[in-house]
């Protein structure tokens, strides 16, 4: 054997997908591996490069190692200038498992005559086609198995959800470790929320609270609001789970129920989802309502909106803003911004009447509405069709596994019913949506205004369930003129 100077310089690779003890043993125990191999090569690894924990079946995953070593097989040296001269590996399916990421790996280390390759069985030539060809058909045999594992995963993950058994990982916040079981105080938090939110408390508002009584996560952090909009949104609050993004149905159709135990009604869950679902913005309903993300310190902000005329005849119809006014009863003024704020800066009222104006006839229309919901439920429309399409669906099917019914004509059809089945489904929850604020208008509206239970966010989600805007209309004359609740013209939601 030669000196050892004169050994070929080689790079060694190590990988692992998984490493669930996160101390790196198995890339450890690799290059170890990779260090016997070289022994009675008279080749020296001058390099350990390791990707640790990090799929190589995967198409979206980069590993950094990998990458920086076929730059440095096909530049033939390191950054710091020492010559590469090959590569070892324990085996193929450590280097790969993509037949793209083999066909480069083989194009970098052969971009020069005189390369060597070796993995724990022993050199091999891939200068060869034949060989070559042999380690991508092992790559394409590991993809395969890959493949197979990943469905069975997918079916076993189908298969627990269909049985209602809780998935993996730690307990969710609201349940004990069996993850079947309330945890009393943090189910109380999440159903206190739940029923706020759908009252039109605002997520900051409810987040505030949680952090002011050091509510934390299960893993000791402090709340956000996309991790709380999350655990309200996740139907397993009510009993039920989503896989893949959608609900878990049996056969006909119904949500499988779950195993553990539920903080809140199915109806509860179904209106959360109508109205985090509704959202197209951080305050945006589809149906042009707006929200508030944070809870504001004024009533009507974004609510009033200007109503004088400009030089074309339109209304200007900014919103108003609130500022504080120390010398007008009431302590502040709504005013239309300036033109370079987007208005017209021509209309200014007194917040204090304003706001008791506007209180008094919200809460009017909101008893009379309240006094008319109370009388009967209205039940959905669409209940009948779902049902029939939901029946003639199961019935298609049937046929098409009897062979009774063409792959021509099931497909496009079964299309079609589960568009039309979808759009049903999300007008039934809109639905829900709206019975259920119903039901939370119901009663003494006034009592419940009155009382301090209610804080701003949720008077002002009242407020836009009666009423699309309140225009301002001009006083007229200049100077200062007497209060006139006939210039507020409220826009009222039908």
């Amino acid at each position: 054997m030669t000196d050892s100077s004169e050994a070929i310089p080689v790079v060694a690779y190590a990988r692992i997908s998984a490493d669930t003890a996160k101390d790196g043993h198995g890339v450890e125990d690799q290059h170890r591996v990779n260090d016997k191999t070289v022994a009675g090569l008279n080749w020296k690894i001058i390099h350990y490069f390791t990707d640790n924990d990090l799929s190589a079946a995967k198409a979206g995953v980069v590993r950094p190692d990998f990458e920086t070593m076929l730059k440095a097989l096909k530049a033939g040296h390191l950054d710091d200038g020492r010559v590469v001269r090959g590569a070892v590996v324990v085996a193929d399916d450590r280097l790969t498992r993509r037949a793209g990421d083999y066909e480069r790996f083989v194009d970098a280390l052969t971009y020069e005559e005189g390369r060597v390759y070796a993995d724990a069985k022993g050199p091999k030539n891939l200068y060869s086609e034949d060989v070559e060809s042999m380690g991508l058909f092992g790559v394409v045999i590991s993809k395969m198995e890959v493949r197979k594992m990943q469905r069975r995963m997918r079916r076993s993950h189908r298969s627990r959800a269909e049985l209602g058994i809780p998935v993996g990982g730690k307990r969710p916040f609201g349940w004990q470790a069996d993850k079947l079981t309330l945890e009393p105080e943090e189910a109380a938090l999440l159903a206190k929320a739940a029923r706020e939110v759908l009252a039109g408390k605002s997520l900051h508002s409810i987040l505030r609270e949680w952090l002011e009584a050091d509510v934390r996560t299960i893993n000791g952090n402090a709340w956000a609001s996309r991790s709380l909009k999350l655990a309200l949104w996740n139907p397993r609050i009510c009993g039920w789970r989503k896989h893949n993004g959608e609900l878990v149905r049996n056969a006909e159709g119904i949500p499988v129920v779950g195993q553990w135990e539920p903080i809140v009604t199915p109806k509860e869950w179904m209106a959360i989802d109508a109205l985090f679902s509704s959202r197209i913005g951080p305050n945006l309903l589809a149906d042009g309502t707006i929200t508030d993300y944070r809870t504001p310190h004024y009533l009507l902000t974004g609510i009033l909106r200007c109503g004088k005329p400009g030089e074309d005849g339109k209304m200007c119809n900014a919103p108003l803003r609130a500022g504080a006014r120390t010398d007008i009863k009431g302590g502040f003024l709504y005013t239309c911004p300036s033109k370079e704020m987007g208005g017209c800066g021509g209309t200014g009222r007194n917040g204090a009447q304003v706001d008791e104006y506007v209180t008094e006839a919200i809460l009017a229309k909101l008893e009379e509405r309240a006094a008319k919901e109370k009388a009967e439920t209205k039940a959905w429309a669409g209940e009948e069709e779902l049902a029939r399409m939901m029946a003639k669906q199961r019935k298609m099917l049937q046929a098409w596994q009897d062979d009774e019914l063409s792959d021509e004509l099931f497909f496009p059809q079964n299309q079609k019913m589960e568009a039309r089945i979808k759009e049903l489904r999300a007008e039934r929850t809109r639905h829900a949506l709206s019975q259920q604020r119903a039901a939370d208008t119901t009663g003494d509206v006034r009592e419940r205004w009155t009382s301090g239970r209610l804080d701003m966010a949720q008077k002002r989600a009242l407020i836009r369930e009666a009423v699309h805007a309140v225009i301002v209309l001009p006083v007229g004359g200049g100077g200062r003129r007497p209060f006139n609740p006939d210039l507020l013209v409220p826009k009222w939601r039908e």
